[in-house]
């Protein structure tokens, strides 16, 4: 079965600051804990590539204090990578760590807005509450052999509780995502092919620079994500949104103007940020720097 494939029970509607209903479809637990295993494998490559590296600087420096103080740093690299790994990747356009983009997956907000900073930095700083904090300390108790049988059993036992969790509710999320206002979704991967192209599209429609400064980024990636679901009365009512902003009367086919709509706006946000230029949403007029791809 193709991951974008529906299952009634994991389907949602989600409504769009717009209007327009999307339906879309939860991640499952197995596949969120594939993606927080290749996370976890990512982080350990990058702890072990900085504990390779301090080590030959120590070597190479002689001194024992030297020792000491980089000993020091990696432990706050460490700490550094564990707090800020998942939020980082989440604050970018794709909303996804890269194990969440290799299962193809991503964070959004339920209330079908605009995923903001304070939820995803909420959503993750939970998770040391969940999941880091109790196997650190149940690490650092066994290790000074400290640690006694009754704090052993509920360290492992909070964490366990906290883990399954999603297995335990409708919507697959975790307490940070009941806290943050937030879900896991899939991102569906089939080709879109020639459909999208501007060869295909650009001859049937034109549109001026007001008509494509509408929409930013963020609404690039909604359409997208429609036309990658192909699902005709979605596409509608999506095309209809977007000829009432403009103020055009009806087209005959509306996968054609949307098609037509996604590759003039894709192509002038990428031009535009070959200049250093990025809006990230139709409610924001930042410009700002951006050296990374617009999409994948």
């Amino acid at each position: 079965m193709f991951p974008w494939e529906r299952v009634p029970t994991l389907e949602r509607t989600l409504v769009t600051p717009e209007g327009v209903p999307l339906t879309i479809r939860l991640a499952t637990a197995g596949t969120r804990t594939s993606a927080f295993i290749l996370d976890l494998v990512f982080m350990g490559v990058i702890l072990i590539l900085m504990t390779i590296i301090l080590t030959i600087l120590g070597f190479a420096a002689g001194s024992e204090f030297v020792l000491r103080m980089l000993f020091i740093l990696w432990l706050l690299g460490a700490f550094i990578l564990r707090i800020f790994y998942f939020t980082l990747f989440e604050l970018r356009t794709r909303a996804a760590t890269p194990g969440k983009r290799k299962n193809n997956i991503r964070v959004a907000a339920r209330n079908g807005g605009r995923l903001t900073a304070d939820a995803i930095v909420a959503r993750n700083l939970f998770r040391e509450i969940e999941v880091f904090l109790p196997l650190a300390f149940l690490s650092t108790a066994l290790s000074e052999g400290t640690l006694s049988t009754a704090t052993g059993f509920a360290g492992l036992g909070w964490t366990s509780i906290m883990l399954f969790f999603p297995l335990f509710n409708r919507d697959r999320l975790r307490v940070g995502d009941f806290l943050a206002g937030t879900w896991v979704i899939e991102q569906p991967q089939q080709e879109l092919g020639f459909a999208l192209s501007a060869r295909d599209a650009g001859d049937q429609y034109d549109f001026t620079e007001e008509e494509l400064a509408i929409y930013g980024e963020r609404e690039l990636m909604t359409l997208e994500y429609v036309l990658r679901r192909s699902e005709p009365d979605e596409e509608a009512t999506v095309a209809a949104a977007i000829r009432t902003k403009m103020g055009r009367e009806p087209a005959h086919d509306d996968r054609a103007f949307l098609n037509a709509y996604y590759a003039a706006l894709r192509t002038r946000l990428e031009s535009g940020m070959r200049f250093g230029r990025r809006r990230a949403s139709k409610d924001s007029d930042e410009v700002r720097p951006d050296h990374g791809p617009l999409m994948r």
